[in-house]
Protein backbone atom coordinates (compact mmCIF):
# COMPACT_ATOMS: atom_id res chain seq x y z
CA UNK A 1 0.00 0.00 0.00
CA UNK A 2 2.41 2.40 0.60
CA UNK A 3 4.47 1.58 -2.42
CA UNK A 4 1.63 2.08 -4.08
CA UNK A 5 0.82 5.56 -2.77
CA UNK A 6 4.26 6.93 -3.13
CA UNK A 7 4.16 5.29 -6.55
CA UNK A 8 0.26 7.54 -6.95
CA UNK A 9 1.85 10.62 -5.51
CA UNK A 10 5.44 11.53 -7.54
CA UNK A 11 3.05 10.37 -10.62
CA UNK A 12 0.90 13.26 -10.14
CA UNK A 13 3.66 15.42 -9.35
CA UNK A 14 5.08 14.61 -12.45
CA UNK A 15 1.63 15.11 -14.61
CA UNK A 16 0.96 18.45 -12.98
CA UNK A 17 4.20 19.31 -13.37
CA UNK A 18 5.24 20.06 -10.06
CA UNK A 19 8.44 18.36 -10.93
CA UNK A 20 8.91 20.10 -14.16
CA UNK A 21 9.54 18.08 -17.53
CA UNK A 22 13.28 17.67 -18.26
CA UNK A 23 14.06 17.92 -14.20
CA UNK A 24 16.45 16.12 -12.04
CA UNK A 25 14.59 13.89 -9.58
CA UNK A 26 16.36 13.77 -6.32
CA UNK A 27 15.46 10.24 -5.00
CA UNK A 28 16.36 11.80 -1.27
CA UNK A 29 14.64 14.63 -1.60
CA UNK A 30 11.17 12.93 -2.64
CA UNK A 31 11.75 10.95 0.30
CA UNK A 32 12.26 13.64 2.53
CA UNK A 33 8.95 15.46 1.09
CA UNK A 34 6.92 12.18 1.32
CA UNK A 35 8.52 11.10 4.65
CA UNK A 36 9.49 7.73 3.39
CA UNK A 37 12.60 6.07 2.86
CA UNK A 38 14.34 5.99 -0.17
CA UNK A 39 12.71 2.36 -1.43
CA UNK A 40 9.57 2.77 -2.39
CA UNK A 41 10.58 5.93 -4.24
CA UNK A 42 13.07 4.09 -6.11
CA UNK A 43 10.08 1.40 -6.73
CA UNK A 44 7.52 4.26 -7.88
CA UNK A 45 10.42 5.77 -10.39
CA UNK A 46 11.34 2.63 -11.72
CA UNK A 47 7.22 1.98 -12.78
CA UNK A 48 7.18 5.31 -13.89
CA UNK A 49 10.01 4.80 -16.38
CA UNK A 50 8.02 1.86 -17.81
CA UNK A 51 5.02 4.25 -18.00
CA UNK A 52 7.72 6.95 -19.86
CA UNK A 53 7.33 9.18 -17.63
CA UNK A 54 10.88 9.36 -16.01
CA UNK A 55 13.94 8.26 -17.63
CA UNK A 56 17.20 7.34 -16.31
CA UNK A 57 20.14 8.17 -17.54
CA UNK A 58 23.63 6.55 -16.00
CA UNK A 59 25.33 9.26 -13.68
CA UNK A 60 22.72 11.63 -13.58
CA UNK A 61 20.22 9.52 -12.18
CA UNK A 62 16.28 10.04 -13.15
CA UNK A 63 14.87 13.12 -14.82
CA UNK A 64 11.30 13.30 -15.59
CA UNK A 65 10.95 12.91 -19.92
CA UNK A 66 9.81 16.12 -21.55
CA UNK A 67 6.31 17.09 -23.02
CA UNK A 68 5.45 16.39 -26.63
CA UNK A 69 5.79 18.77 -29.03
CA UNK A 70 3.43 19.93 -31.38
CA UNK A 71 4.86 17.81 -34.12
CA UNK A 72 5.25 14.82 -31.29
CA UNK A 73 1.50 14.76 -31.00
CA UNK A 74 0.90 14.81 -34.50
CA UNK A 75 3.11 11.69 -34.98
CA UNK A 76 1.94 10.11 -32.04
CA UNK A 77 -1.70 10.22 -33.04
CA UNK A 78 -0.46 9.04 -36.77
CA UNK A 79 0.86 6.14 -34.94
CA UNK A 80 -2.26 5.04 -32.98
CA UNK A 81 -4.53 5.42 -36.44
CA UNK A 82 -2.11 2.97 -38.05
CA UNK A 83 -2.51 0.56 -34.43
CA UNK A 84 -5.68 1.13 -32.99
CA UNK A 85 -8.28 0.81 -35.45
CA UNK A 86 -6.94 -2.73 -37.21
CA UNK A 87 -6.51 -3.87 -33.54
CA UNK A 88 -10.36 -2.87 -33.57
CA UNK A 89 -11.28 -4.70 -36.22
CA UNK A 90 -9.39 -7.75 -34.89
CA UNK A 91 -11.14 -7.38 -31.32
CA UNK A 92 -14.75 -7.04 -32.65
CA UNK A 93 -14.49 -10.21 -34.44
CA UNK A 94 -12.19 -11.89 -31.53
CA UNK A 95 -13.64 -10.93 -28.11
CA UNK A 96 -15.27 -12.82 -25.48
CA UNK A 97 -18.56 -12.16 -23.60
CA UNK A 98 -16.44 -11.47 -20.77
CA UNK A 99 -14.44 -8.74 -22.59
CA UNK A 100 -16.91 -7.09 -24.12
CA UNK A 101 -18.89 -6.88 -20.50
CA UNK A 102 -15.56 -5.93 -19.39
CA UNK A 103 -15.65 -2.66 -21.94
CA UNK A 104 -18.97 -2.04 -21.08
CA UNK A 105 -18.70 -1.96 -17.63
CA UNK A 106 -15.71 0.42 -18.16
CA UNK A 107 -17.76 3.00 -20.36
CA UNK A 108 -20.27 2.63 -17.91
CA UNK A 109 -18.07 3.62 -15.22
CA UNK A 110 -16.72 6.56 -17.13
CA UNK A 111 -19.61 8.42 -17.10
CA UNK A 112 -19.47 8.57 -13.18
CA UNK A 113 -16.08 10.28 -13.56
CA UNK A 114 -15.20 13.92 -14.20
CA UNK A 115 -13.41 14.55 -17.72
CA UNK A 116 -10.05 15.82 -17.71
CA UNK A 117 -9.96 19.50 -16.27
CA UNK A 118 -8.06 20.58 -13.46
CA UNK A 119 -5.31 19.09 -11.85
CA UNK A 120 -4.33 15.39 -12.51
CA UNK A 121 -5.63 14.37 -8.58
CA UNK A 122 -9.62 15.41 -10.35
CA UNK A 123 -9.42 13.23 -13.63
CA UNK A 124 -7.05 10.56 -12.83
CA UNK A 125 -10.26 8.21 -12.40
CA UNK A 126 -11.27 9.28 -15.63
CA UNK A 127 -7.82 8.96 -17.28
CA UNK A 128 -7.05 5.42 -15.77
CA UNK A 129 -10.75 4.03 -17.18
CA UNK A 130 -10.21 5.80 -20.67
CA UNK A 131 -6.36 4.07 -20.91
CA UNK A 132 -8.34 0.93 -19.76
CA UNK A 133 -10.61 0.65 -22.73
CA UNK A 134 -8.11 0.85 -25.07
CA UNK A 135 -6.01 -1.44 -23.23
CA UNK A 136 -9.29 -4.01 -23.12
CA UNK A 137 -9.72 -3.31 -26.74
CA UNK A 138 -6.07 -4.16 -27.99
CA UNK A 139 -6.07 -7.22 -25.58
CA UNK A 140 -8.97 -8.48 -26.79
CA UNK A 141 -7.37 -8.18 -30.99
CA UNK A 142 -5.66 -11.41 -29.63
CA UNK A 143 -2.47 -9.89 -31.53
CA UNK A 144 -0.25 -9.98 -29.07
CA UNK A 145 2.44 -7.46 -31.12
CA UNK A 146 0.29 -5.29 -31.91
CA UNK A 147 -1.31 -4.97 -28.35
CA UNK A 148 2.71 -4.51 -27.44
CA UNK A 149 3.18 -1.76 -29.64
CA UNK A 150 -0.01 0.03 -28.46
CA UNK A 151 0.91 0.04 -24.87
CA UNK A 152 4.51 1.10 -25.91
CA UNK A 153 3.25 4.57 -27.20
CA UNK A 154 2.23 5.07 -23.64
CA UNK A 155 0.34 7.47 -25.25
CA UNK A 156 -2.74 8.73 -22.64
CA UNK A 157 0.03 9.53 -19.94
CA UNK A 158 1.52 11.60 -22.69
CA UNK A 159 -1.84 13.17 -23.77
CA UNK A 160 -2.93 14.10 -20.66
CA UNK A 161 0.22 15.44 -19.44
CA UNK A 162 -0.03 18.21 -21.95
CA UNK A 163 -2.61 19.23 -20.06
CA UNK A 164 -6.57 19.00 -19.12
CA UNK A 165 -8.94 19.22 -22.22
CA UNK A 166 -11.65 21.41 -20.72
CA UNK A 167 -15.00 19.78 -22.29
CA UNK A 168 -13.43 16.40 -23.37
CA UNK A 169 -15.04 14.04 -20.67
CA UNK A 170 -18.43 14.00 -22.46
CA UNK A 171 -17.29 13.30 -26.48
CA UNK A 172 -14.79 10.77 -25.17
CA UNK A 173 -17.94 9.22 -23.63
CA UNK A 174 -20.06 9.39 -25.98
CA UNK A 175 -17.21 8.15 -28.96
CA UNK A 176 -16.61 5.04 -26.85
CA UNK A 177 -19.94 4.37 -26.89
CA UNK A 178 -20.41 4.05 -30.66
CA UNK A 179 -16.71 2.06 -30.76
CA UNK A 180 -18.21 -0.83 -28.14
CA UNK A 181 -21.68 -0.53 -29.95
CA UNK A 182 -19.94 -1.39 -33.67
CA UNK A 183 -18.41 -4.14 -31.14
CA UNK A 184 -21.23 -5.80 -29.59
CA UNK A 185 -22.66 -5.74 -33.04
CA UNK A 186 -19.33 -8.02 -34.77
CA UNK A 187 -18.94 -5.11 -37.15
CA UNK A 188 -15.43 -4.74 -37.66
CA UNK A 189 -15.52 -2.59 -40.52
CA UNK A 190 -17.73 -0.34 -38.46
CA UNK A 191 -15.27 -0.64 -34.91
CA UNK A 192 -12.24 0.51 -36.81
CA UNK A 193 -14.32 3.23 -38.46
CA UNK A 194 -15.41 4.99 -34.99
CA UNK A 195 -11.86 4.15 -33.66
CA UNK A 196 -10.48 6.15 -36.38
CA UNK A 197 -13.47 8.90 -35.62
CA UNK A 198 -12.53 8.87 -31.89
CA UNK A 199 -8.71 9.39 -32.39
CA UNK A 200 -9.27 11.86 -35.34
CA UNK A 201 -11.74 14.00 -32.59
CA UNK A 202 -9.23 13.37 -29.97
CA UNK A 203 -6.17 15.01 -31.76
CA UNK A 204 -8.69 18.30 -32.81
CA UNK A 205 -9.25 18.35 -29.45
CA UNK A 206 -5.67 18.52 -28.51
CA UNK A 207 -5.00 20.95 -31.24
CA UNK A 208 -7.63 23.60 -30.26
CA UNK A 209 -7.09 23.23 -26.66
CA UNK A 210 -3.47 24.22 -27.54
CA UNK A 211 -4.33 27.14 -29.97
CA UNK A 212 -6.41 28.35 -27.12
CA UNK A 213 -3.89 27.72 -24.56
CA UNK A 214 -1.06 29.68 -26.83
Amino acid sequence: MLSESVYEHIKAMVMDHEIAPGARVSIDGLARRLGVSPTPVREALARLESDGLVVKRSLSGYRATELLTREALEELFEMRMLLEPPATAFAASHADDAQLDAMERIVDEMQAHPGPTGRYATYRDFAALDQRFHAAITQAARRPLLADAVDRLHSHLHVFRLGSVPGAGEPTVVEHERILRAMLRRDSGRAAEAMTEHLTRSLERQRRSHREGS
